[in-house]
């Protein structure tokens, strides 16, 4: 310790000090990351739903969600992450009146047959528009949905199909981008829930009828800004989105008896969820406090607007990945990378690295901002990028690989050289940066960290030469450190749902 100056101390940790740490790191499993006391927590992300393709729209939940799960997961919690499918409602009512009218009749095999996610997504949108313009058919889907929800056996058994080839369809491109979930409860699920909870909020005095329709008050006395009543009960007496969320969370109580659940969603659903939230506690089916909206910014063009096609029009996912993957498969091309691979090899690591590209250029922002996505800049393999920590990895493989061969081994770690010392410090930052994540439900502390300690590497690996070492005692150690360095690089990686190649 040294006194710096009027009211400064300065504390050196010392190299014995520093060796026994990244020791400790290196044996560890977890590569220096502790655990929490565990909890029992739901993550709601992504929401998809029936008829529709995932878009770029349900990007940044789907990363973040996927992210926040594994990180609490790994911290040592009980994690079910739910699609939260939405499977229920109007729309249904719209492509069963259109299956009845191009089908004469949903009962036929002809049309469970016909139905595909295309066709789907080709009907959906018109009949959308035509139910704006065309009270009949409005009126027509509106009695399609009491009677599906009802239990009307031939509707019952259309959605059914229209359920299942649309969750198939997500689940492949879902896959795709490295995110599963735990459940895939719809909308539908909550259902049976809502008439006991609609008559308990009666019972309870809190469902209040106001121009025909029936609400729930939710503002409080010092609220900055007023909060409207959450819609139960719609004046034609439909149930709303607001109280199926509500009758989600008295579904999961009964369920999965959580103590969190987080909800991933676009921050512009803010209001929303806080009414939904207030509305839980007011009626006494959860706690406020044990429910989380967390909100993400847009991503946007380089125009700086929420991201489109050149024509205009919405980017499906999976013509994103794809775009991706052909950026990809370029870059390496250009980089000389993957010559000698086999064609799986070579498709494998470009989807890898495109995953790495899209994912990392998310999850590196803090999630309440939004961002420019742009390829060509995420796709580098310099700079704060996906493929470059991809990269840092492969080095540290191959380093490994080489001194297999050699018959070089991992000796007691040793800190000496100013490069040595500065990697031990990086790694020993892991622990507060999963922390930060875990706290804050932000995983861009986590991003931030394996880049640091990638650049930590890099300079430890300019400075100090392991398998040219001729000292066996400091290459042994040398080579420890990277051990220990690619472990706590790819759990972290891992964390943030990205998968690093074997050599690139």
């Amino acid at each position: 310790a040294e006194v710096a100056g009027p009211g400064f101390i300065n504390i050196t940790v010392n190299e014995t000090a520093l060796g026994a740490r990244a020791q400790a790191i290196a044996d560890d499993d977890r590569a220096g990351a502790e655990r929490v006391n565990p909890r029992r927590v739901i993550v709601d992300y992504a929401g998809p739903n029936v008829a529709k393709a995932m878009h770029v729209g349900h990007l940044r939940s789907s990363i973040i969600g996927e992210s926040v799960k594994r990180l609490f997961r790994f911290r040592g919690d009980t994690v079910w992450g739910d699609a939260h499918f939405g499977d229920w409602g109007f729309q249904m009512g719209l492509l069963i009146v259109v299956l009845e009218e191009r089908f004469g009749g949903v009962d036929s095999r002809a049309a469970k047959s016909a139905i595909t996610l295309d066709l789907l997504e080709e009907i959906y949108p018109a009949a959308a528009a035509r139910a704006k313009e065309d009270p009949a058919f409005r009126d027509l889907a509106r009695k399609a949905t009491a009677k599906l929800q009802a239990g009307e056996a031939s509707y019952r058994a259309i959605w059914s199909v229209m359920r299942d080839v649309t969750m198939q369809t997500l689940k492949r491109e879902f896959a795709a981008l490295g995110v599963n979930f735990d459940l895939w409860l719809g909308e539908s699920d909550a259902d049976p829930f809502i008439a006991d909870m609609i008559a308990s909020l009666k019972a309870k005095g809190l469902l209040v009828e106001d121009q025909g329709a029936q609400i729930v008050r939710v503002a409080r006395e010092g609220d900055k800004k007023e909060l409207p009543p959450l819609l139960v009960v719609s004046s034609e007496g439909s149930s709303m989105y607001g109280t199926t969320d509500l009758a989600t969370i008295v579904e999961r109580v009964r369920d999965y008896n959580p103590d969190l659940i987080l909800y991933v969603v676009d921050q512009r659903q803010a209001d929303h969820f806080e009414q939904v939230f207030r509305a839980a506690d007011i009626a006494g089916i959860y706690s406020r406090e044990k429910l989380e909206h967390i909100g993400f910014g847009t991503m946007n063009g380089t125009d700086g607007k929420p991201f489109k096609t050149r024509a205009g029009g919405v980017l499906k996912l999976n013509d994103l990945i794809g775009q991706a993957r052909e950026k990809a498969r370029a870059r390496l091309k250009e980089a000389d990378i993957g010559k000698d691979f086999s064609a799986e090899e070579f498709e494998d690591v470009a989807d890898k690295v495109a995953v790495a590209a899209i994912k990392f250029a998310d999850l590196g922002n803090f999630r309440g901002t939004s961002y420019v996505f742009d390829l060509d800049r995420f796709m580098s393999f310099e700079g704060k990028t996906g493929p470059y920590l991809l990269y840092a990895c492969v080095r540290i493989k191959s380093i490994l690989r080489k001194a297999a061969e050699q018959g070089v081994t991992t000796g007691p770690i040793v800190i000496a050289a100013p490069a040595e010392r500065a990697l031990t410090l990086a790694l020993d930052a892991f622990e507060g940066a999963l922390a930060a994540s875990y706290d804050r439900r932000a995983p861009h502390f986590l991003a931030e960290h394996v880049y640091a300690l990638s650049q930590a590497f890099s300079a430890f690996y300019d400075q100090c030469p392991i398998l040219p070492e001729k000292d066996l005692a400091v290459r042994g150690s040398r080579m420890a450190l990277a051990q220990a360095t690619l472990k706590q690089l790819e759990i972290g990686l891992g964390l943030l749902g990205i998968a690093a190649p074997e050599r690139m």
